[in-house]
C-alpha cells in the first residue's frame, strides 16, 4: 500500500516539518510505502496534490497541517468517484478537525500513530454549489459578522500568538455585528429576515468549543444549522454565555436550532454575504449546501469518542495483517 504525507511546512511553527522522519517512520511501519510533499504558495496546492495522488493510487492521504489544509485536501478528494482513506496530522491554530475526531492536537508524531489503533469512521463532507462553482468543507461554514473572525486574523499574528489573536480579535468585531437580510431554506422550513449569525456545522467542535453543537453526529447526513436572529450585543453575549454553559442556546428565542441534509442561503438586498468555511474565506452567498453522508473515511481514535457521537458502527479499518502484530512506540 502506499501512502502520501501533503503537509503545509509553515504550520505550527514548522512542527510537522521537524518531525517527518520520524512520521513517515511510522506508516512505513503501518505496511505503507510512504512518500510526503510540502505544499507550496500556489493557489490550492495541497488540493492538486491529493487529486494527483488518488488518481494515481494511493491508498492513504494524510494531511498534515491546519484545518485549511485539511479543506484543501478534502476538496482534492470530495469530488472523486474513487476517494482513498485519509488521516490527519493537526499542526494548526485550533485544529476543530483533529478534535473532532479526538486526536492529539499538540503532538504530529502521536496523532501519526493513531493509525495502529486500526479505527476509522466514514465522515459526512459538506458540499457548496454557488453559480457554476462547487466546494467542500469537513467542518464549518459561516455567515456573517462574527465569521469573518477566523481569515481576519492575520497569518503571523496566528502563528506567534496562536488562540489568543482569535479572541483579541473576537472581542473587536463583536461589539459591531451587523445584522445581514436573507432568506434561508431547510429540510420542513424556512427563515427570513435579518440575521446576526448562521452556523453550519457537521462536528461538534467550533472554534476550539465542543458546546456549541452538543448534539452533533458525525456520520448521520444531516448538518446542524444555527440561525441567531437579528440581536442586540447584550442577547449576543448571552447567547455566546449559553454556547459555553452546556449548551442552553439551543431553547434560547433569538435561535433557530435545526438538523437538515440540505440548506440554501440567499441575500435578500445587496449586502455582501460573505461566508467562512472551515476557517477560511469561502465567496459570497447565493449558496446551496448539501450534506454527502458518510463521504470519505478517516483515520480516528473511535475509542475516545461517544457512542452517540456516530450512527455508525462500523470502527475498524482493513489493514494488512502483520500490522496488529506491531508495538510502536
Amino acid at each position: 500500500m502506499r501512502a502520501r504525507i501533503i503537509y503545509n511546512p509553515t504550520s505550527g511553527r514548522e512542527a510537522v516539518k521537524r518531525e517527518m522522519l520520524d512520521i513517515l517512520h511510522v506508516y512505513e511501519l503501518a505496511g505503507y510505502e510512504t512518500s510526503a510533499f510540502a505544499t507550496t504558495p500556489e493557489p490550492m496546492s495541497a488540493a492538486k496534490e491529493a487529486k494527483r495522488a488518488a488518481e494515481a493510487g494511493f491508498d492513504l492521504i494524510i494531511a498534515a497541517g491546519g484545518d485549511g489544509t485539511i479543506n484543501e485536501v478534502v476538496n482534492g478528494l470530495a469530488p472523486l468517484k474513487k476517494r482513498p482513506m485519509m488521516a490527519v496530522i493537526p499542526a494548526g491554530t485550533t485544529n476543530d478537525y483533529a478534535r473532532a475526531l479526538k486526536l492529539p492536537r499538540d503532538e504530529p508524531l502521536e496523532s501519526a500513530k493513531i493509525i495502529f489503533q486500526h479505527e476509522t469512521i466514514k465522515m459526512d463532507i459538506g458540499k457548496i454549489d454557488q453559480a457554476k462553482e462547487t466546494k467542500y468543507f469537513m467542518n464549518i461554514a459561516a455567515l456573517g459578522t462574527v465569521s469573518e473572525v477566523t481569515y481576519a486574523v492575520p497569518s503571523l499574528m496566528k502563528s506567534l500568538y496562536g488562540y489568543l489573536a482569535y479572541l483579541v480579535k473576537g472581542a473587536e468585531l463583536i461589539t459591531r455585528i451587523k445584522p445581514v437580510n436573507a432568506k434561508v431554506s431547510y429540510d420542513g422550513g424556512e427563515y427570513s429576515g435579518k440575521i446576526s449569525m448562521i452556523f453550519l456545522a457537521l462536528t461538534n467542535s467550533v472554534g476550539g468549543f465542543e458546546s456549541i453543537v452538543p448534539d452533533a453526529k458525525l456520520d448521520d447526513g444531516k448538518f446542524t444549522l444555527l440561525i441567531i436572529k437579528e440581536s442586540n450585543l447584550a442577547q449576543i453575549l448571552q447567547i455566546v454565555a449559553q454556547m459555553l454553559n452546556g449548551g442552553k442556546h439551543i431553547d434560547n428565542p433569538q435561535m433557530i436550532y435545526k438538523k437538515t441534509s440540505q440548506v440554501e442561503i440567499l441575500p435578500l438586498d445587496e449586502d455582501q454575504l460573505k461566508v467562512n468555511l472551515d476557517g477560511e474565506y469561502g465567496g459570497d452567498a447565493p449558496m446551496v449546501f448539501t450534506d454527502l453522508q458518510q463521504h470519505i473515511e478517516f483515520v480516528a481514535n473511535r475509542s475516545g469518542m461517544q457512542k452517540k457521537a456516530t450512527v455508525s458502527d462500523k470502527n475498524k479499518a482493513k489493514f494488512v495483517a502483520d500490522v496488529e502484530k506491531l508495538d510502536v512506540k
